[in-house]
């Protein structure tokens, strides 16, 4: 009897020194999750802050950040786009993409304007084109993706004076839509169409074709 009360409490202590180690083991892995955690914070504030600075510096580069042109506006009329599921959403965080855009308005003076209007009593102000900047600056793939734009029907279908433009890059990031006017566009470099992606931002500009009054 006395030779099991000698084991039993030669076991006890080591159930109990069994217990210390793992409770040891568990304050170590949580100590591990949290330097991982807040290591994953600081660089997601890192990269939110050279994302911003790499906006602002494209921004500049476009002139975005001086006084608008004669005519120009800032544009951001954004719509709604019905998302899908994606299989990346499990590793990647969607987002919209931040974009710079601007609406060019004017006078038309053709023929009928001219003969009804002058510049004291002007024809009042149409679209003449559009400038979208859309910045896609964390690209899974960006060597495989190529950011593009698509020219949509809005949700009630066809009209005459507007329709929607998409644009689609890939993950992380979600389409994104504006409502614009429905006009036949100038794809003429001359004219100012520009469609390009450079350095992360994918430029489309674009003017309307400016048809002439006839009789």
């Amino acid at each position: 009897a006395g030779e099991s009360d000698g084991e039993g409490s030669d076991y006890s202590p080591v159930l109990m020194q069994g217990g210390d180690a793992e409770a040891e083991d568990i304050e170590q892995d949580e100590r591990e999750q949290k330097r991982r955690k807040l290591e994953f914070l600081t660089l997601e504030k890192k990269k939110a802050v050279e994302n911003e600075k790499m906006q602002m510096s494209a921004a500049k580069d476009m002139g975005l950040d001086d006084k608008l042109l004669n005519g120009e506006a800032l544009f951001s009329e954004e719509v709604d786009v019905k998302h899908k599921w994606y299989a990346y959403y499990d590793k990647y965080r969607p987002r919209k993409p931040k974009y710079f855009n601007r609406v060019h308005t004017g006078y038309q003076w053709n023929k009928y304007n001219s003969t009804h209007y002058d510049y004291d009593n002007p024809p009042p102000k149409v679209v003449m084109g559009y400038k979208f900047n859309i910045f896609y600056p964390d690209l899974v793939d960006p060597g495989r993706q190529q950011p593009t734009y698509f020219v949509e029907a809005t949700e009630k279908g066809w009209d005459d004076d507007v329709c929607l433009i998409r644009f689609h890059a890939g993950p992380p990031y979600e389409d994104i839509a504006f409502k614009i006017v429905n006009k036949k566009w100038e794809y003429s470099n001359r004219r100012g169409f520009r469609c390009t992606f450079e350095r992360g931002v994918l430029h489309l500009y674009f003017n309307f074709i400016n048809y002439r009054y006839r009789r």
